[in-house]
């Protein structure tokens, strides 16, 4: 993996479930490389979005077995982490949806 904070978040995670996080719990859900660790993840949300995170955890979410043309196939796994900020803080890329 490179050294760049940059490369460790791929992409927020919006479905039901995590607005509800967002609005109840002020957490916030994001795609990250399957090979970071909560210090790498820790220190790219609060460099990029400048929040104090309180606590994360990280789940490696198994890809799905579909269908594909005439066989079967595996979506690959990926890794999800659950960021909790401080009160007060808020990432505003969540806001708007």
């Amino acid at each position: 993996m490179s050294d760049s904070i940059y490369n460790v978040l791929m992409r927020p995670v919006n479905t039901e479930k995590t607005r509800d996080a967002h609005e109840n719990s002020n957490q916030y859900v994001f795609e990250v490389v399957p090979t970071a660790n909560k210090i790498q993840i820790r220190q790219a949300v609060e460099e990029i979005f400048g929040v104090r995170v309180t606590n994360i955890r990280t789940i490696t979410v198994r890809g799905k077995v579909k269908r594909f043309r005439r066989g079967m196939g595996k979506k690959p796994n990926w890794k999800k982490a659950i960021v909790t900020l401080r009160d007060g803080d808020v990432i505003d890329v969540f806001e708007g949806v």
